[in-house]
């Protein structure tokens, strides 16, 4: 597919900016519209045409959680350019999605740019039941599907038992209403917006983030579904031109 760019970053991700570790949020900002808008969603729809099983998760008992995210996005979708009309939505680019005609998370995949993970506690830890991942940077949505946070996060070296115990309380610890966010910054050699890699593979050759052409990076946001008490993980990617 033909590279989706964005122009520029928004203020809050520019890499001149200190990293955030997590910070609140205003309680309607996990969503985002922008410029590449119609781009990132042609290729989302294309994906989720095409490559289905491999882009979409939708576990036994994440039913409930993904009818509520789809009600908690609808209500939010005026405010972002969008016109709802009964079950008929009409995006940004024109495009009109029917919230009747498939699943809560392959119409959220035809409406908006994040890519959206539920994770519901199971025991000690919150478990990935469903997600719509058109954007993977770096990891296999098959090969997380059904894991808990901890399992979630390997191969990744600086994920420790500490680490995980962090994490885990922040789950715990986000209140319906009061979403966080946090972003990061990714070098990379080609600017795919898909970009899996199994835990399997031979790990990726290191990019020089001082030499490497794109920089991606992804807003993601943590946010509690107040019935269901599900948690909501959002990424917003973003790729530019470096330098």
């Amino acid at each position: 597919m033909k590279p989706v760019l964005n122009r520029s970053l928004p203020p809050e991700c520019a890499p001149d900016r200190a990293l955030p570790g997590v910070a609140p949020l205003a309680a309607d900002d996990w969503l985002r519209v922008d410029e590449a808008y119609a781009g990132q969603m042609a290729e989302k729809r294309a994906r989720l045409a095409g490559q289905r099983a491999d882009a979409l998760f939708e576990g036994a008992g994440s039913q409930a959680a993904a009818d509520e995210l789809l009600t908690e996005v609808l209500a939010l979708l005026p405010g972002l350019g969008f016109e709802v009309r009964g079950t008929q939505v009409t995006g940004p680019d024109g495009h009109v999605t029917d919230t009747a005609a498939d699943t809560p998370l392959a119409v959220l995949g035809q409406l908006v740019q994040e890519d959206l993970c539920i994770l519901q506690k199971q025991g000690a830890e919150h478990v990935l039941t469903a997600a719509v991942l058109c954007f993977p940077a770096g990891w296999t949505l098959a090969e997380k599907a059904g894991r808990p946070l901890g399992a979630i996060h390997t191969p990744v070296n600086s994920y420790d038992a500490g680490m995980a115990r962090r994490v885990q309380r922040l789950f715990d610890g986000v209140r319906a209403g009061r979403p966080l966010w946090r972003n990061n910054w990714l070098a990379y050699d080609v600017p795919d917006l898909w970009q899996p890699h199994s835990e399997t593979d031979p790990p990726r050759a290191p990019v020089d983030a001082a030499s490497a052409p794109w920089l991606r990076v992804e807003r993601q946001c943590i946010l509690r579904l107040p019935v269901s008490s599900a948690v909501v993980f959002t990424i917003h990617t973003y790729v530019v031109a470096a330098g």
